[in-house]
């Protein structure tokens, strides 16, 4: 028997009518739902409504906190079909609320001009502890400790409890830790999953707050991602974050995504809230 894979089974929406899915949370999800479970699932409706065309650019907003106890029903609006390029918004509804918006747009490959930024210098994934690996370490309960499917390995982990200013920028390997073979679509809505999962927490850095005082109130906003080549996401790929302004209650965080040899294959964006009352 072929072992479930957990990214997978998240991105296996129900068909159920014309351009209506239905996605469902894993049942050890119990406050509230992920989002960047949301935004997978949004671009994989998306996805189930184009042929022969790549994501590019994905723009969304967080509109409601969702409930993981129930499914989330997609609802997706073919916005235009032209030659080169198609739009698609998403709309995610529970209890007939919107909880989450997505606009995306999809373009025929081609090819043109090239340039990119260089992958900073870090430590290989190999001899980095994962984040379930250093909670461990640092005595958390096992319930901090549940494996997620995107596995991450921080190059330079802060430790849990420290409390002090940093530098608004982070680094970090991430990988599923099951492949998702080799669709463009699947592997980069496995990515859209994994890349909400540290980027917030960069906009917190240089504040010298504690998850654990219970005054600290964060969510995402809006998330933004930007798909530059197909990429493989069951390989390591470096996600290099940085926070360039915080203001108003907001952290303004975001981020490049390199492969190891060095390609820029993606970036994101995303605004949070962050309080401390």
């Amino acid at each position: 028997m072929t072992a479930s894979n957990e990214l997978l089974d998240i991105l296996d929406l129900e068909a159920i009518d014309q351009d209506m899915f239905r996605g469902c949370t894993p049942p050890y999800e119990t406050r509230r739902i992920y989002g960047g479970q949301v935004v997978a699932q949004a671009l994989a409706a998306a996805y189930r409504t184009i042929e022969g065309r790549h994501c590019h650019s994905l723009h969304s907003y967080f509109i409601r906190p969702g409930d993981p106890k129930i499914p989330i029903l997609f609802q997706v609006d073919r916005a235009r079909d032209g030659g080169s390029f198609a739009v698609r918004r998403v709309v995610a509804i529970q209890n007939g609320k919107q909880i989450f918006n997505l606009a995306a747009s999809f373009q025929t490959p081609e090819t043109g001009f090239e340039h990119q930024t260089d992958m900073p210098e870090v430590p290989p994934p190999e001899g980095l502890k994962n984040e379930e690996e250093l909670r461990a370490e640092a005595g958390l309960s096992p319930d901090s400790r549940r494996i997620w499917p995107v596995e991450v390995r921080p190059c330079a982990p802060t430790p849990h409890g420290f409390v002090g200013v940093e530098a608004p920028e982070d680094r970090v390997w991430f990988r599923a830790r099951q492949s998702v073979g080799s669709d463009v679509a699947a592997n980069q809505c496995a990515l859209a999953y994994g890349s909400d999962m540290t980027l917030l927490d960069t906009s917190l850095r240089p504040h010298p707050v504690s998850w654990e005082s219970g005054r600290l109130q964060v969510a995402s906003l809006d998330h933004a991602m930007w798909f530059h080549k197909p990429l493989d996401f069951s390989q390591w790929h470096l996600f290099v974050q940085d926070s360039p302004s915080a203001s108003g209650g907001r952290g303004f965080n975001r981020a490049s995504v390199y492969t190891r040899d060095g390609d820029l294959v993606a970036s994101a964006a995303q605004e949070a809230l962050i309080r401390y009352r």
